[in-house]
């Protein structure tokens, strides 16, 4: 080999080409500098022209060529000829597939009507809005997507507080924030960044985690509180503040609603009582309190899932954003600050017409959406999409009205509790679609797969925080026969929604309506490989709610909530009330006798996003066996070792997996990482436990026994 033989010069016949990783969808998206000769990739790294990476590359990024080269990849468009979820198939052709396709979804619609056949978007998401664009104009209201289990709780829980999203305003001066369940130096390269700079900066961090992780190595003052007690530790907070005089009175008596009866109920949470209850000291709490309430401004980053991903989750986070309105930190620059979505939800610092766009027809033309009856606030907060996690039921029942067919983008049936009853409702439709890049276990139940490319292989569009933008290109072609998401969506318009033009014309033509008005095109921002900064940005600006008003019913802050306070028929709290995980200690001792415990799933390690990795050699190497975290004391207790294999129960099912006994997991709790096929731990989580107001998995906190095999 020649010295230098992978740098491109005039002989070698190597190129760089510019493009974007989306292993970590959809926040992070670092950039990549893609090494290629002969049309292959043979050399990855981070491009440093690119803000969200600045030229660094996380393990999975580093990975990119085992990800895009995997064997496993689906080369041609499959059709069933076994059982389902035998994986036998033969190749057919895109022709026939688009066309088997359409036969069987017109016939549907014919027969039971559009809303018969579902449309579910899991991973990745730049397609997303295309996706919905394409389910509407088809006629079904059931577009779909693994947010049901992600990020829309959060959401709901913002908007139930404050009207809209707020995001921390680091670069605003913020003096504090509250890192409140998130660990960005697994997920979110760039966020991880901001939190070193804030360091930097003396910004004092006050993070919130039941494990140790690289972030609570950086907090000022770390409180360890047991999984599904956030809501008890907020409200101990706010006692703190309330009765030590240490709140804002003035924005409190100007922009918010409900404080009295808010000031009330938190009286019985003081700081000894919720050590009882978080296991957090009640010193630490009286400190992180005082900090927060008196070093201002301040801000609070969270996560997207793990505080809602509980019995009580809607709440907990309402009683978390409450901090901030007791603090007069919200629209406030270097606190929290409002933050509308440009594209996907990201903030782009542009409007753009994605809503316009991905909602083609009106809802009033089409039927009722999956899990609108059976959540009425989703229903009323939610544009984006249904409630996926009624859809077993849905399908099993057949009422409503019967579900025939699901075309699913990316799509894991492990995304939900009682994961094998999602599995079993997919056998029992008359159709089913995959795409994916690999013939994973949800694809092997299809009826038709379809193979999808990877990012590096399309064009796709994405934007920051920062007010920058990029369109990428394709740094390879899509290997095999395989398809960007998006124009497999535009392709299939022309057969089941052909009066919708726009759709069929492709992926440019729909990106440039959705720009329009931006002063961003396709074509421009092509010129800019790295990305480009937006034209005229839209800056972040505070007094957008304190001048205007939030966008609530009451028009103000909501300490109790109007939308709530409609459904309290339902069992549903107007105040942020804190109820202990349904199976806990506190509430149900009868099965803690028996399932001492705390289960605990949906955490990173920093080689892994949900399954996506486990089949990648580098990444899969760092731990390529299921293993379940437990602390020393546990494992002493248990008498187990580093790597013994033990049994995890609840009272729902048992999977076996090795223990990995580490500091990192607080006494009395097992992680454990979810997405493996041979040890599903959402299988453990049975379907009614469950947050009653989005219906989210509570897969934060279960009981569970160990037994060492």
């Amino acid at each position: 080999m020649k010295k230098f033989s992978k740098i491109p010069n005039e002989t070698n016949g190597i190129e760089i080409k510019k493009t974007i990783c989306t292993i970590c969808d959809p926040g992070t998206q670092c950039g990549l500098n893609l090494y290629i000769k002969d049309g292959e990739i043979i050399k990855v790294e981070g491009d440093e022209n690119q803000p969200a990476g600045q030229g660094t590359l996380c393990s999975k990024g580093a990975a990119t060529r085992q990800y895009v080269y995997n064997p496993d990849r689906i080369k041609t468009p499959l059709r069933r000829v076994g059982e389902r979820g035998s994986g036998k198939f033969e190749p057919i052709t895109w022709e026939e597939a688009y066309k088997e396709i359409a036969e069987k979804f017109n016939l549907y619609k014919e027969e039971s009507g559009a809303e018969s056949v579902v449309f579910f978007s899991g991973y990745t998401k730049f397609y997303r809005p295309w996706l919905k664009r394409l389910c509407h104009s088809f006629g079904s209201p059931n577009y779909l997507a693994e947010s049901s289990s992600c990020y829309l709780s959060t959401y709901i829980a913002h908007k139930l507080t404050y009207g809209m999203r707020g995001d921390p305003s680091w670069a605003g001066g913020m003096k504090c924030a509250i890192i409140w369940s998130s660990n960005p130096y697994y997920t979110n390269p760039g966020a991880a960044r901001v939190i070193e700079n804030a360091k930097k900066n003396g910004v004092k961090l006050i993070v919130v985690d039941p494990r140790i992780t690289p972030t609570t190595k950086r907090a000022d003052i770390h409180l360890r509180v047991r999984p599904g007690t956030d809501g008890a530790l907020a409200h101990a907070m706010a006692n703190v503040m309330i009765n030590e005089n240490i709140y804002d009175k003035e924005y409190v008596a100007k922009y918010t609603y409900g404080f009295e009866e808010y000031k009330e109920y938190v009286q019985e949470f003081t700081p000894e009582r919720a050590e009882e209850i978080t296991g957090v000291p009640a010193n630490l709490i009286r400190e992180a309190a005082r900090t927060f309430a008196t070093t201002k401004p301040s801000g609070i980053m969270t996560s997207a899932a793990p505080v809602v991903q509980n019995s009580n989750g809607v709440q907990n986070y309402r009683a978390i954003f409450s901090l901030l309105g007791l603090t007069g930190n919200f629209d406030k620059l270097g606190g929290q600050m409002v933050s509308p979505s440009s594209f996907l939800h990201a903030s782009g610092q542009f409007k753009s017409r994605q809503v316009e766009f991905r909602q083609s027809r009106p809802v009033s033309e089409m039927a009722t959406r999956i899990g609108d009856t059976d959540y009425p606030v989703w229903k009323e907060l939610i544009e984006e999409e249904g409630q996926a996690v009624a859809l077993p039921d849905h399908i099993i029942s057949g009422k409503p009205y019967p579900l025939r067919a699901v075309i699913g983008f990316g799509m894991n049936f492990r995304m939900l509790s009682e994961s094998t009853k999602m599995a079993e409702a997919l056998k029992k439709l008359d159709f089913f679609v995959d795409v994916d890049l690999f013939l994973t276990d949800t694809a092997k139940l299809a009826d038709i797969v379809l193979p999808a490319c990877s990012s590096v292989e399309r064009s796709e569009f994405r934007c920051w925080g920062t007010g920058f933008a990029t369109c990428t290109k394709p740094a390879i072609e899509p290997l095999y026969e395989s398809r960007s998401d998006i124009d497999i969506i535009c392709q299939l318009a022309k057969y089941i929604a052909p009066e919708d033009k726009l759709l069929a014309s492709g992926f440019e033509p729909t990106l440039d309506w959705i720009l329009e008005g931006t002063g961003m095109t396709t074509q421009e921002l092509w010129k800019h490989p790295s990305g480009m900064p937006v034209p005229n940005p839209i800056k972040q600006a505070p007094l957008q709610c304190l001048e205007h008003g939030f966008k609530t019913p009451s028009g103000k802050l909501e300490f109790v909530s109007k939308v709530l306070e409609k459904y309290e028929h339902l069992g549903y709290d107007a105040l942020p009330t804190y109820k202990p995980p349904k199976y806990s200690p506190q509430g149900s001792p009868e099965i803690a006798k028996d399932y001492p415990f705390i289960l605990n799933t949906g955490a990173r390690l920093p080689m892994f996003v949900h399954t996506r990795m486990y089949r990648v050699p580098w990444t899969n190497s760092l731990r390529p066996n299921p293993a379940a975290d437990i602390s020393p004391v546990d494992a002493d207790k248990l008498g187990v070792k580093q790597g013994d294999k033990i049994r995890i129960s609840t009272p729902l099912n048992s999977i076996e997996v090795l223990v990995n006994v580490t500091a990192i997991a607080l006494e009395g709790v097992v992680h454990m990482y979810h997405g493996h096929s041979q040890a599903d731990v959402n299988s453990l989580f049975d379907r009614d436990n469950s947050d009653p107001i989005t219906g989210y998995p509570a897969y934060k906190s279960m009981l569970c026994k160990i037994e060492k095999i």
